[in-house]
């Protein structure tokens, strides 16, 4: 009989051989596919699929229009916050260049599986304003960690006002829905805030978890942690730059609710068709941080499939909303910031004669003195 420990490293070796001969990103691509094939079928079993397309096709196109307004004016919002992360890291860049290069990051990561377009961000820093590789990706971490610290806090904030305007959550999947929205919530944003108060006090962890992990399986892992924490801490030394992103972040996912609740009302007569406005504004809020939230798991490109399901059964479990309804208005929603996000990536890409459809090949260099000063706008 075989050994345990060498039959699993014979099975370890055998799926590292089955994902080096895998093309890069196919995971991602064939967890899309299999979403959508098994969000299809539910839909086709419970909803009625002429409905969903009758509720979106009779939306007011006057709101639809106030939502991309709204969602238009929150990415210059979105440059400027990322131009506060980087100023304490020794780089002073102006607004518009900084939004064009978030824009040229999203699209990519709604084209490149696996969020590997995260690395065109990075590529822009570096030819056109001199920003050290390393820089830009620790950049990216510290902006997610704030991301998840904003719906965290937007998803409390509106779980907290539905459960305080007396509306029960039913103990049914749906309730189940809202629970599972309201942990997720919770736990990202208690990570994140953990992770800046422990940035911002004078211990060192890092070489003491490395000390104790080398040579052994968590020695990768705990090393991306103490870079991360690395990065977090220069920016979060500075109380103003917490401030000053903590509130941009805050307007930013606003913006993101915002704009769904005004597709959500486009799709229910408005403000005055049945659902209290209040309701909308909540149960709106509480529905896009759980559907962001659900993103973060890397199971499809972009999050397709995963934002419209947790969207749409926030709503269904806290309004009379029908399902139908609510799942055009998830994907309107998702569609229309798709939309924006595609096309201003699409006139930064012809812009900056730049390819957002692949990652740059080039290799990230070793930090030095010189690299660090501040690049100046060109």
């Amino acid at each position: 009989m075989m050994n345990p420990r060498v039959a699993a490293a014979r099975l370890r070796e055998r799926l590292s051989g089955i994902r080096e001969r895998l093309p890069r990103g196919s995971i991602a691509v064939a967890g899309t596919v299999l979403v959508l094939a098994v969000g299809g079928a539910v839909l086709a079993r419970t909803l009625d699929v002429g409905a969903v397309v009758g509720a979106a096709a009779a939306a007011d196109p006057r709101l639809l229009l106030a939502a991309l307004v709204v969602y238009l004016l929150s990415w210059p919002v979105r440059g400027r916050r990322y131009g506060d992360i980087l100023a304490p890291m020794g780089h002073r860049c102006r607004t518009g260049f900084l939004t064009a290069a978030v824009f040229a990051s999203q699209t990519a990561n709604l084209i490149v599986p696996a969020r590997a377009g995260d690395g065109v961000r990075a590529y822009l820093l570096k030819r056109r304003r001199e920003v050290p590789y390393p820089t830009g990706v620790a950049s990216l971490a510290v902006e997610r960690a704030f991301d998840l610290v904003a719906l965290g806090a937007l998803g409390g904030a509106a779980l907290a006002a539905l459960l305080a305007g007396g509306r029960s959550v039913p103990p049914d999947g749906s309730g189940r829905a809202v629970a599972a929205a309201a942990g997720t919530a919770f736990a990202a944003a208690a990570f994140s805030v953990v992770a800046v108060a422990v940035a911002r006090t004078d211990r060192r962890f890092g070489p003491a978890l490395r000390e104790r992990t080398a040579g052994s399986r968590l020695s990768g892992v705990v090393d991306a942690a103490v870079r991360f924490g690395a990065a977090v801490r220069v920016v979060a030394a500075d109380a103003g730059a917490v401030a000053r992103v903590s509130l941009a972040s805050g307007v930013v996912w606003a913006a993101d609710a915002l704009t769904a609740v005004l597709v959500l009302a486009a799709l229910v007569g408005g403000f005055g068709g049945g659902v209290d406005p209040a309701t909308l504004l909540v149960v709106g809020t509480l529905a896009v941080s759980a559907g962001n939230l659900a993103k973060v798991l890397p199971l499809s490109q972009g999050g397709i499939g995963l934002y419209e399901a947790a969207f749409t059964g926030i709503v269904v479990a806290t309004t009379p909303i029908p399902a139908e309804t609510a799942l055009a208005a998830a994907a309107l929603d998702h569609a229309l910031k798709n939309a924006v996000t595609l096309a201003g990536g699409g006139v930064v890409a012809a812009a900056f004669d730049l390819s957002v459809t692949r990652s740059p090949d080039e290799p990230e260099p070793e930090p030095d003195a010189a690299a660090t000063r501040s690049a100046s706008d060109r």
